[in-house]
């Protein structure tokens, strides 16, 4: 067997695999678009897997990997006695059932929160379940995250890692357990829970059905994983305290690590960190570089050297992100986006820049959450950090030291940590991460700039604050919540 490893990232858009040994030379890669589930809400389970399948099949070959592990976006896939789907999966914005948790009253939610480490109702494998029809539920012989469902379709196995049991409000997230007094409300039978496992554990290995499908071997070690955000923070923390992690996509995932459970800042989420014993506090923003994104299928490209070229604050132009509900630190799921301050002289540099710009604010506000002392420098990777001027507009905003990661696709890279780790090819976290990202490059503020984006972030709020406020009175149809609206 040589000293490589086989790691997949399962984003919302596509699917990536790749094999990697352990110098960090990637040895092969495959890409597979996604289809079913770009909305974040629900996702086809069993094209997922093929999909999967069909990317490790792009990356098989050649000498044996040592070991395989998985990254994928948070939801809930329920399986019966053959880990196939019931319904569809639920994807990372998936709300089925919520009504239905949140009417077993406030205090049964307030303590499932707290044993969950969650601020919010948000979704997760409980309220999936609640949310199911009797006929389908009575079929369910387990709830499992995206992952751990393609971990069970390639070992036969059912497991849970720590820290996508957390996202399913039915687990002791500071224990690492399941939650033993789940109100006999939910009508959750504890048997559907998989057994826990540290993400760095190998859980099982590859069948011989799943080897004939993917080009791998037979018995091939598979790691645990976990949450993609929470793995590309991992890999981007390391062992180190003294940092915040910012992974920026589709969302950004923020985090720090904490060396316990205790202290953790109102309004952020509390996981298990991907090293045992550890913890993150921290969250998905919600929509910002998807939000980027969308503008910019609306409005067409436009050249760096343009969007660097608008002034701070986008000549007046202000948009809020968040399409499809706000999360962290605000957890306001109905906010909506919005275009404030339109004038006929706005082209779209402007109205591109301001989006970058509120992507930007949107993680401040995360960021100061976990470091109110402002001094703490921020670890960034993912695509944004392709651009330097969106590395130079966010470490101005942030007014804070930005450390870019020298590679952006920290997700896969860090499954392919955990299979390290895992394997038995390397005991250390941060070793690894020197070999498969290298060190990031320092950008620092500039002071006039960020001071002057200081005030752009406080008058941002203000108009964020005032939206959201109108949102709680009209429905996002327009229609007035008296009269039918959807609030």
């Amino acid at each position: 067997m040589s000293a490589h490893v086989v790691a997949v990232d399962v984003g919302t858009s596509a699917v990536r695999a790749i094999a990697v040994d352990t110098g960090g030379q990637v040895l092969a890669h495959r890409r597979i678009a996604r289809t079913s589930g770009l909305g974040g809400d629900t996702f086809d389970a069993t094209e997922l897997d093929r999909d999967v399948r069909a990317a490790l099949a792009g990356v098989s070959g050649g000498p044996a990997p040592t070991a395989l592990a998985v990254a994928a976006h948070i939801g809930t896939v329920a399986v019966d006695t053959d880990h196939r789907p019931v319904g569809r999966g639920g994807g990372w914005a998936d709300s089925q059932g919520v009504p239905r948790l949140a009417a077993l009253g406030d205090p049964t939610v307030r303590r499932l929160l707290r044993t969950a480490g969650r601020p919010a109702l948000t979704g997760g494998a409980l309220a999936h379940f609640m949310g199911m029809e009797p006929g389908p539920a009575s079929t369910v012989r387990a709830l499992l995250s995206p992952k751990d469902f393609l971990v069970a379709r390639l070992t036969g196995r059912l497991t849970a890692d720590t820290i996508s049991a957390a996202y399913t409000l039915a687990s002791d997230v500071r224990r690492r357990a399941w939650n033993t007094g789940l109100p006999v409300e939910t009508g959750l039978d504890p048997g559907l829970l998989p057994p826990q496992s540290e993400p760095t554990s190998v859980v099982g290995t590859l069948t011989a059905e799943a080897a004939a499908a993917t080009g791998l071997p037979v018995g091939l070690p598979v790691v645990a994983g976990g949450p993609d955000g929470s793995v590309g923070i991992g890999l981007l923390l390391g062992g180190a305290d003294g940092v915040i992690a910012d992974v920026a996509g589709t969302t950004d995932v923020i985090g720090r690590l904490l060396p316990s459970p205790d202290g953790v800042p109102d309004r952020a989420v509390l996981n298990p960190s991907v090293l045992p014993g550890r913890f993150v506090a921290g969250g998905a923003t919600g929509l910002t570089g998807g939000a980027v994104a969308q503008w910019r299928s609306l409005v067409g490209a436009v050249e760096d050297e343009r969007l660097a070229a608008v002034p701070p604050g986008a000549n007046g132009l202000t948009v809020l992100p968040a399409m499809t509900g706000a999360r962290f630190p605000t957890w306001r799921s109905g906010a909506r986006g919005a275009l404030l301050g339109q004038r006929p002289g706005h082209d779209a540099a402007c109205l591109l820049r301001a989006a970058q710009e509120a992507a930007a604010f949107t993680v401040r506000e995360g960021v100061d959450l976990l470091d109110p002392t402002g001094t703490l420098p921020v670890v960034m990777a993912g695509g944004a950090t392709r651009g330097r001027h969106v590395a130079r507009l966010r470490a101005d905003i942030l007014a804070r030291p930005l450390l870019i990661s020298p590679q952006p696709d920290v997700t896969l890279l860090g499954a392919a940590a955990l299979a390290f780790l895992g394997s038995g090819l390397d005991t250390d976290l941060d070793s690894v991460r020197e070999r498969l990202i290298g060190r990031p490059r320092t950008v620092e503020p500039d002071a006039a700039r960020a001071e002057r984006y200081g005030l752009l972030h406080s008058r941002w709020r203000e108009l964020r604050d005032a939206a959201d406020a109108a949102d709680s009175v009209y429905g996002a149809d327009g229609a007035d919540s008296a009269d039918g609206g959807d609030r």
